[in-house]
């Protein structure tokens, strides 16, 4: 027996007005159709459920046995369409940010500030994402899903992601004080292409070629001095002195400290923070969120935004 939760529906409405006409234009649907309808519930409980006689409608035994439990039926199912709506609706009006590391430059709190003007329901949540990941959690098979993220660029290619710039930033070279560069007020990137780098992990990507600077090198290769996969662990390595690394100015307060100098770098390009986020993601969320951010790009233009990010 297969019976569905409309049949039940046509069912209650027979069954509440004792009238077929009635119920037929309360469900918006022509009298014969739900006669027939009807009929064939009927055929498929294998009972009448109601007597008709000339214009009267009145429910069989097993019409009054069937309705308590129709009605029951019904409603949880309505109560369980409710469920569903208010979930969809707190999905909706909530966004998971994915950050690797730190959180400053002000453009958080500016575009939580914004999106309560725009957006009061709407809410932010920040989710930390591993530096492998240099989609911030946007990637399909992320281990835990972020709506949105502030990344550096570039993001991989091909994975249907979509972009706004929040800041340009020139990179600068972080190394051990006692490193003979250190105590130039500038250093030139030639003068670190046979230093030891440090690197993101492998599976960064062309985020990780980015930080090394590939493109400044002209081939020359490139040496591994460690890896790193957070700001404690850059930090511990460039304090035992396992190599140098490219950052973003921004993020030169994180670094520069335990026995770590940081000083401007010439002949590469800079860095570009970024919020990311699916390109076919149209929820009113994401609309806004992007909307909101470009309102506090539009009257801020900081030099240095969010410190969502140390190096990917």
């Amino acid at each position: 027996m297969d019976v569905h939760l409309r049949d039940l529906r046509y069912f209650l409405a027979v069954a509440e007005r004792l009238h077929f006409t009635r119920a037929a234009e309360d469900l918006y649907i022509s009298q014969p159709a739900l006669s027939k309808q009807i009929r064939t519930l009927e055929s498929q409980l294998g009972v009448p459920l109601f007597v008709r006689s000339g214009k009267t409608v009145t429910l069989t035994p097993a019409g009054l046995d069937l309705l308590p439990e129709a009605q029951r039926t019904v409603a949880a199912w309505s109560e369980a369409e409710r469920a569903l709506d208010r979930g969809r609706e707190d999905r909706d009006n909530s966004l998971v940010i994915g950050f690797s590391t730190g959180l400053g430059r002000g453009i958080v709190p500016a575009l939580r500030a914004r999106l309560g003007a725009l957006a009061p329901r709407l809410t932010l949540s920040l989710h930390q994402v591993s530096w492998s990941d240099p989609t911030g959690g946007l990637r399909s098979d992320a281990a835990a899903p972020t709506d949105a993220a502030f990344v550096w660029l570039p993001i991989p290619a091909g994975l249907g992601l979509d972009s706004m710039v929040v800041a340009t930033e020139p990179r600068l070279v972080a190394l051990h004080s006692d490193h003979p560069l250190a105590t130039r007020p500038e250093v030139a990137f030639r003068d670190l292409l046979d230093e030891p780098f440090i690197a993101l992990p492998h599976a960064s990507g062309a985020l990780r070629e980015h930080w090394l600077a590939l493109d400044a090198r002209d081939e020359h290769p490139v040496i591994i001095g460690a890896e790193a996969a957070s700001t404690e662990e850059t930090v511990e390595a460039l304090a035992a002195g396992l190599g140098v690394c490219l950052i973003a100015a921004g993020n030169a307060p994180l670094i520069a400290r335990d026995g770590v100098t940081v000083r401007p770098v010439t002949g590469v390009t800079p860095s570009r923070l970024a919020l990311v986020w699916r390109d076919d993601d149209t929820r009113w969320s994401i609309t806004q969120l992007r909307l909101a951010l470009r309102q506090v790009l539009e009257v801020s233009s900081p030099r240095h935004p969010d410190q969502s990010h140390e190096r990917g």
